[in-house]
């Protein structure tokens, strides 16, 4: 069942798609995580434009966290204060994305650019997490100090203006997650990501939140931004494809709730592990696009 994407310019299969949208929602349950770190690879190695990709990913992963924080309110898993405050540090990251977004685009880097930093991220991010997840299920001994209890960050503890966010059991400065925000809201929008696979595991290791609340924060903040940047992406680059990002959201949806439930049954070290073995093989199939000598060596795009 083919389907033709007017701003992509291709027809695709519909029910690929929709698939895809399934998988990213099931993780976004699970996790936490808005799982564009995946799909937006996945789009282009299926033949979507870079830019087309990062954009219409946003885009299906704002409905997607919908979904997902609708089922963690009915637990009381969200602390609103703390979702604002990153909220508010990931539209101004947000704006300042677009920006870098557009110029590099006007400088015809764009697709290189997406690429190495998805190399760069996915390697490092699917690194740390397997050898976590492979700890915590048993499968090596970690050493002394990785055994060694963990602490709030000594640079949180520092800064001014400490609020009290009753939710997550802390009295931090709002700074830190202001600062986590800004950096999700630019990577949101320069890579098509939620920014749940850097915003969680800060939260939990860096900020030194509830374990109880982090998945439902995370998906406050990822719906927040995402739509901002959909609405920068519409203005701006002109790259959302409607038609792309409705499949998307047709899977994903059921997946963020059946992702949710899946997540009360699984051991989350079996699912980070998962995860990272993931994450490794997608950041590895994107070196080396970077270096694989196409197929079509020159393309010719319309005006």
């Amino acid at each position: 069942m083919d389907i033709y994407l007017p701003i992509a310019g291709l027809s695709v299969n519909a029910l690929m798609i929709i698939g895809l949208g399934g998988i990213v929602g099931l993780l976004t349950g699970m996790l936490g995580v808005g799982g564009g770190f995946l799909t937006t690879p996945i789009l282009i190695f299926y033949g979507i434009p870079p830019a087309v990709a990062v954009a219409s990913s946003a885009t299906q992963i704002t409905g997607t966290s919908v979904s997902g924080l609708l089922a963690y309110r009915r637990r009381k898993g969200v602390d609103y204060r703390m979702g604002a405050v990153l909220i508010a540090g990931g539209t101004v990251g947000a704006v300042v994305g677009g920006f870098l977004f557009r110029l590099l685009q006007e400088l015809g880097q764009i697709d290189t650019a997406i690429a190495v930093l998805y190399v760069i991220l996915l390697g490092s991010i699917g690194l740390l997490m397997a050898r976590e997840s492979a700890s915590a299920l048993g499968l090596f001994k970690p050493s002394e100090r990785a055994r060694a209890p963990r602490r709030h960050n000594p640079i949180t503890a520092v800064l001014p203006m400490r609020w009290r966010f009753y939710q997550s059991g802390l009295y931090i400065s709002p700074l830190a997650p202001l600062a986590l925000g800004f950096v999700a809201g630019i990577l949101t929008v320069l890579l098509g990501v939620g920014g749940g696979f850097i915003v969680v595991p800060a939260m939990i290791y860096l900020l030194g939140m509830s374990a109880q609340v982090v998945v439902g924060t995370s998906l406050m903040q990822i719906l927040a931004v995402t739509a901002a940047t959909t609405l920068i992406h519409s203005i701006t680059t002109k790259s959302v494809d409607i038609v792309l990002a409705v499949l998307l959201l047709l899977g994903s949806v059921v997946g963020a709730q059946l992702g949710a439930r899946f997540a009360q049954r699984i051991k989350p070290e079996l699912l980070r592990l998962i995860l990272a073995v993931v994450v490794l093989a997608v950041a590895f199939r994107m070196a080396l696009s970077l270096g694989w000598r196409p197929a079509e060596i020159y393309t010719v795009e319309p005006l």
